[in-house]
């Protein structure tokens, strides 16, 4: 596996189905990388779906060093400080649930800024949502919003690209969709996706594309992966991303990001 020439600054990976395993953990071996790439000046960027308590929580040993792309791209926090927001129009969260309200057995949360909410009377739903969003609330309507709205998470149990991708891929004249796992499709404004939010960041901190790392295995990875020359598809991710990536590692299960971080370090500490 090829492997940057110059010196890299940032490690951008996505979470669940890449730095995750399929139990939702961190490994105990990533912890340990990081010490040692942390000793190179190499930061830690974690670019999710999620919501940002719930990667903090995934990342806690480390989460004081690290910047949160969460929500998609619709947030960047670091250090509790938000960096970057880009959120839905009350407007926008109406239309998009009028389109899908009818949908039988097609579960809506909207991703807030602090907090989820939902309209699922499942328990299911909502014991598998807790996973995701550690801070979330059952609500009867989402009517009087008083939340800024991030993102609207769209949740089916069988498959998300054929359950719910087909309901509301007319929309993408409008806002970005993307099936973001599974059992998922996410809508959020235009420009709420980790590849804006991810190029952003390295604006600010006057980063060049091919000074980063970037690992992924969804389709809400596609942007960030194109970002740089170094992108690295999962053993197991979707075959867009194997596509659209210009290197393959292995399965989240096999700990792919660890396998390349160890190699980078190798050839930093020989």
């Amino acid at each position: 596996m090829q492997l940057p020439k110059r010196p890299i600054k940032y490690i951008v990976s996505d979470m669940d189905g890449t730095l995750l395993n399929n139990k939702h953990q961190v490994s105990a071996r990533f912890y340990d990388l990081y010490a040692r790439l942390k000793e190179h000046d190499i930061g830690f960027i974690a670019a999710s779906g999620r919501q940002y308590n719930s990667m903090y929580d995934k990342l806690a040993p480390i989460a004081q060093d690290v910047i949160f792309i969460a929500e998609n791209g619709a947030m960047t926090m670091y250090k509790d400080e938000l960096l970057h927001q880009c959120p839905l129009q009350t407007e926008d969260v109406s239309r998009i649930i009028d389109t899908i309200k009818l949908q039988k057995d097609i579960h809506s949360v909207l991703c807030c800024n602090g907090t989820a909410l939902t309209t699922s009377t499942s328990e299911r739903f909502l014991t598998y949502l807790s996973e995701f969003y550690i801070g979330h609330e059952q609500v009867k309507s989402y009517e009087n919003l008083r939340h800024t709205v991030l993102k609207i998470a769209l949740n089916h149990n069988g498959n998300a690209e054929q359950q719910i991708y087909p309901y509301v891929q007319s929309m993408e004249e409008y806002y970005k969709v993307k099936v973001s796992g599974n059992h998922w499709v996410d809508i959020s404004h235009v420009d709420a996706h980790k590849g804006f939010a991810l190029h952003q960041l390295l604006k600010d901190k006057g980063v060049l594309p091919e000074e980063i790392m970037v690992f992924g295995d969804f389709n809400n990875d596609l942007e960030m992966l194109e970002l740089t020359p170094w992108s690295y598809a999962m053993g197991n991710a979707h075959p867009n991303v194997i596509e659209a990536a210009n290197f393959q590692t292995l399965s989240n299960e096999e700990h792919g990001v660890e396998h390349v971080l160890q190699q980078l370090l190798e050839q930093i500490e020989q």
